[in-house]
């Protein structure tokens, strides 16, 4: 089946990228947004769009309402992007009965593997690794402190239906245990519907690694090696990379055959993501699988060059693999800069507003995917993330050079970003020397102290602006 017309049921620079890949494959997009997003880059890259609603969040978050637009503008498939209900079985289901093809695994896939007790079950069938933890979602508390004196402080309180850092709360020994159930169960039933939670042996300061794997429906699986997603803040992640400075060729395959293995056993189709903690000793422990597009789907796509998105929409399609693992290799290193409205020098504070002026920094290597543009205003009402840096070089010190080079043409004038403070990053040592794990930011909250240093360009500006108020124009 040819896919003609895809409903892109999210916003930002990722309904931008999914536009781009349409438009690649010759097929039409059609854009949602709400009254907040009416002047968004993804609204003006689509071949037509719709207003889902006057809130600036019900309507993304509405699977019945989404999918009766896509059969009314005669989408014959639909892609949910990262974020809102893009790991929501009940979209992927509702697609399904109408007959529109979900970019993504089945809705049974999604369920199944969103249940992180069913997932570690899968895994552990599959033979991966899992961390020591309870064998299904804990009963009461005098369960949970049971549990963790079976394994071991320090353990994680995680909400089953959890993800994106959210409902996950480390305990040291029994009193702070006995503090965070009942806030994790909390925040799971306010973010996820569900009270469910589980437990885990925590693994201190481990690096954070996971594998892009690709499925179709014939039976093919692949993977596009691995990311290292370590420096990251309160679970949130800030730069990564691929393939890991930190990692053997040796333990390149090993994680990557793991991940193709997990893929097989729950029956998954199109992109997703398997996630591992590994540890100070080398091992590797499953922690989770993310059943859509990761933020961070680019630098894998730097370093094979494969196309991940058009790749998603063929698999929806019907079509095979267009490749088989053996003609999968990688080439050089790829960094991913998140460059967020935030102010670091200020606990990270969001800082959205107008974008008074926007320059996309280019050259060899450079590739900048976002969503805004100047006199852009960034919204306040979703996640603060605005553009997305990503750089590749033939060798790790080209990346740290260009890196740094790229983040320095970029500029977002008019509020504060994560630029200046991912600058101080490359410049640290341990950094430079690939000698980082999940605990780097914390470790080091020096680094946000830097100060900035004015451009001739900002000078004038600022200039400018102060004689022209002092004439009252």
């Amino acid at each position: 089946m040819k896919i003609k017309k895809v409903l892109i049921a999210n916003r930002g620079e990722i309904a931008v990228r999914i536009a781009r890949a349409c438009q690649e494959l010759g097929v039409k997009a059609v854009a949602i947004y709400s009254e907040a997003d009416r002047y968004s880059l993804h609204v003006k890259k689509a071949d037509e769009a719709h207003c889902i609603s006057a809130d600036p969040l019900t309507g993304y978050l509405n699977p019945h309402h989404i999918v009766n637009l896509a059969v009314e503008t005669g989408c014959d498939a639909l892609h949910p992007g990262y974020g809102f209900l893009s790991e929501n079985a009940t979209l992927a289901a509702v697609c399904k009965e109408r007959g529109i093809r979900f970019i993504g695994p089945s809705s049974e896939v999604i369920a199944s593997m969103g249940d992180k007790t069913h997932a570690r079950q899968t895994a552990v069938n599959a033979g991966v690794p899992v961390t020591p933890g309870s064998d299904g979602n804990l009963e009461d508390i005098e369960d949970a402190v049971k549990q963790a004196e079976s394994v071991g402080y320090p353990v994680m309180l995680k909400a089953t239906s959890g993800g994106g850092g959210r409902g996950i709360r480390r305990c040291d020994d029994e009193a702070a245990l006995r503090q965070n159930f009942e806030r994790v169960i909390s925040e799971a039933t306010k973010a996820f519907g569900s009270a469910d939670v589980f437990l885990e042996k925590c693994i201190v300061n481990p690096r954070h690694i996971e594998v892009q794997v690709l499925a179709d429906s014939h039976g093919n699986a692949i993977h596009l090696y691995e990311r290292d997603c370590s420096i990251q803040r309160r679970n949130q992640k800030l730069i990564e990379l691929a393939p890991s400075p930190q990692m053997t060729d040796e333990q390149r395959h090993y994680i990557g055959e793991l991940a193709v293995n997990l893929a097989k056993e729950c029956g998954y189709e199109n992109a997703g993501t398997v996630e591992f903690l590994l540890d100070d000793k080398d091992d590797f422990y499953f922690m989770e699988m993310n059943t859509r597009i990761q933020v961070e789907h680019t630098i894998s796509e730097q370093i094979t060059g494969v196309a991940i998105v058009k790749e998603q929409i063929r698999i929806a399609a019907g079509k095979p693999l267009k490749y088989t693992q053996d003609e999968i290799s990688y080439r050089g290193f790829a960094a991913q800069f998140r460059i967020n409205a935030e102010d670091p020098k200020n606990n990270f504070l969001p800082s959205f507003g107008q974008i008074s002026r926007y320059y996309s920094p280019g050259g060899p290597g450079v590739r900048t995917d976002a969503a805004i543009y100047t006199g852009y205003e960034i919204p306040p009402y979703y996640d603060s993330m605005c553009a997305k840096l990503i750089v590749s070089a033939m060798d790790w010190e080209e990346l740290l050079e260009r890196s740094r080079r790229a983040l320095n043409d970029m500029g977002i004038y008019g509020i504060k970003t994560t630029i200046p403070y991912y600058l101080e990053i490359l410049g640290h040592p341990e950094f430079q020397a690939a000698d980082f794990n999940t605990g780097f930011v914390e470790a080091h909250p020096e680094l946000t102290q830097y100060s900035i240093k004015k451009r001739p360009e900002s000078l004038a500006a600022a200039l400018a602006a102060a004689i022209a108020a002092q004439a009252g124009l």
